[in-house]
């Protein structure tokens, strides 16, 4: 009954949230249709650090960020590892600066009020089993990403729910290395504390770092291929120093 009583009560809080956001929707679609990509930039970036912020005030989250000289001017792909729900509005609080969009699953664009602000923040969705529909959202993302926009995806594919990382898919690269935008790899650690640990929201201590960026322009090959195991390798390796540092407080 406890963990229902939390949960109704954060998908209401959610809600009304999400719905103060709307003034953005209209400035966001209104720079959008009339081509200033720029405008259109702030007016997200806008919208996703209120509610990244909120998010983390909220629910009292202790958000230790470093790295954050080695977010590159334009745009990027950032590759991070995925522990839980909350890994999204971790991103904004951790980066508000900075716009970005995600590479979702088709299901969270159908959430009312919800998928409405993802789709207009710039995110794709991608419907893995339908293989005309995912080359479709691959098309989509470099256009994004060649026009200046920023996206975040999670190669694991779905949340690790804990503390260990899933294995990334391999393809997940080839948006960076099409659009000849640089990859920045970032590893979370203590996001599923916020959420998936007990099955409702709580606060939680969450460490998030931005690595250096890896440029793809002009990369070879070979090198290319590779960029999957190399970039979960950093992330991998980072996530278990993070870890380490934890369980010895």
């Amino acid at each position: 009954m406890k963990k229902l009583i939390k949960n109704i009560s954060f998908g209401v809080w959610m809600y009304f949230n999400l719905r103060h956001l709307h003034p953005f929707h209209y400035l966001i679609e209104e720079y959008r249709e009339s081509g200033d990509a720029e405008k259109e930039r702030e007016q997200i970036v806008n919208s996703t650090s209120v509610w990244g912020r909120k998010i983390m005030e909220k629910f009292h989250v202790t958000l230790n960020v470093s790295g954050l000289e080695n977010v590159p001017e334009g745009s990027a792909l950032f590759v991070s590892n995925h522990q839980g729900y909350a890994d999204i509005p971790v991103f904004f609080a951790a980066m508000p600066a900075k716009q970005m969009g995600f590479v979702a699953k088709t299901s969270l664009g159908k959430i009312p009020v919800f998928g409405e602000w993802i789709r207009d923040i710039r995110s794709i969705f991608i419907e893995r089993e339908d293989t005309r529909s995912s080359i479709k959202t691959f098309e989509e993302g470099v256009n994004l990403l060649k026009q200046g926009f920023s996206l975040v995806i999670f190669p694991e594919g779905t949340r690790s729910r804990g503390p260990h990382m899933g294995e990334f898919k391999k393809g997940s690269m080839r948006l960076a290395v099409k659009s000849g935008v640089p990859i920045v790899p970032v590893t979370i650690s203590g996001s599923y504390h916020m959420y998936e640990e007990k099955g409702y929201i709580q606060s939680a201590k969450i460490d998030f770092h931005i690595h250096q960026a890896i440029e793809t322009k002009g990369l070879p090959k070979s090198e290319a291929n590779n960029l999957a195991e190399k970039v979960e390798l950093i992330i991998k390796t980072k996530l278990e120093e993070l870890q380490s540092a934890e369980d010895k407080k």
